[in-house]
C-alpha cells in the first residue's frame, strides 16, 4: 500500500513530467504550424485540402499530448505535487530514478532529432519500441543503459555525418541503425528464453512501424519522414507500381 510521502513523491514527479511534456508539446505545435493546414505555400511546402495536410498527423499527436500534460499538471497541483516540488522536498531522487530519467531523455531526443528526419521511419521507431520496451520492461538499469546505447549511437551519427538536410537522402545511416536495431533484437530474442514476453517484442517492433506508417502514406495520404528510407522506399515502389494497378485494373 503506497503511503503518503510515496503519494508525495509520485505527485512531485508528475508535476515536473508535465511541465516538460507541455513544452516539447507547444514546441513542435509551433514548428507544426509552419506547414499550411489550408492550402497555401510555407517552407517551401504546398498544402490543399485541409484533411491531405501534412499537419494533420503531427497536430493530433501533440495537441493530444499537450491536454494530457495540462490535465496531468492540473492533478498534480490538486494532489500537492506543485507545493513539494516548489520546496524541494519529496521528489525522492536516487541512482535508479537518474539512470531513468538519463537514458530515456536521451533516447528520445536521438530518436526526434537525429533518426527520425534522416533515417528510415520505420527502423527507427522499431529500433525506439524495441529499445523502450526491453529496456524499461523489468526495470533493470543494465538494460536501461544497453538499449539507450543502441539508439544514442545511431542517431548520433546520423546527425554527425548528416546534418544538413541535402544528404538526408543517403542510406548508409539507414544500414547502420539496421545493424542496431537487428543486434539489439537478437539480444532480446536471446533474453526471451526466460522471459516469455520479450518474444513479442520483435513482432510489434516490425508490424507496428510499418502499418502506422502505410495508413499515414496510403490511407491520408500523409507527407511522411524520410520517405525515401530505406525499407519504406521499397514498399512505396511495390505500392504504386505492383499492387495498385492490380486493383485499378
Amino acid at each position: 500500500m503506497e503511503t503518503n510521502d510515496d503519494i508525495a513523491t509520485l505527485r512531485t514527479r508528475d508535476f515536473w513530467s508535465a511541465l516538460i511534456i507541455m513544452a516539447l508539446s507547444v514546441f513542435f505545435l509551433w514548428k507544426t504550424f509552419a506547414i499550411p493546414l489550408f492550402g497555401g505555400d510555407r517552407a517551401g511546402v504546398s498544402g490543399a485540402e485541409w484533411y491531405n495536410s501534412a499537419a494533420i498527423v503531427p497536430l493530433g499527436i501533440f495537441g493530444g499530448l499537450l491536454i494530457l500534460s495540462v490535465i496531468l499538471l492540473i492533478t498534480a497541483i490538486r494532489q500537492g505535487g506543485a507545493t513539494a516540488a516548489l520546496t524541494a522536498t519529496g521528489i525522492g531522487w536516487n541512482r535508479a530514478e537518474a539512470i531513468r530519467f538519463t537514458t530515456i531523455g536521451l533516447i528520445l531526443f536521438f530518436y526526434l532529432t537525429g533518426l527520425v528526419p534522416r533515417v528510415d521511419f520505420i527502423i527507427a521507431s522499431g529500433l525506439l519500441i524495441t529499445a523502450l520496451t526491453y529496456g524499461y520492461h523489468s526495470g533493470q538499469q543494465k538494460r536501461m543503459i544497453i538499449t539507450a546505447a543502441a539508439v544514442v549511437v545511431p542517431g548520433a551519427f546520423s546527425l554527425v555525418f548528416y546534418l544538413p538536410q541535402a544528404k538526408w537522402n543517403g542510406h548508409v545511416d539507414d544500414y547502420v541503425t539496421l545493424v542496431f536495431w537487428i543486434t539489439l533484437m537478437l539480444w532480446v530474442l536471446w533474453h526471451s528464453r526466460t522471459d516469455k514476453i520479450l518474444r513479442l517484442v520483435p513482432i510489434i517492433a516490425i508490424t507496428a512501424p510499418i502499418l502506422l506508417i502505410c495508413v499515414m502514406a496510403f490511407g491520408f495520404r500523409q507527407n511522411i519522414p524520410a520517405r525515401g528510407g530505406l525499407i519504406f522506399k521499397q514498399i512505396e515502389y511495390h505500392y504504386y507500381v505492383t499492387l495498385r494497378p492490380i486493383w485499378r485494373g
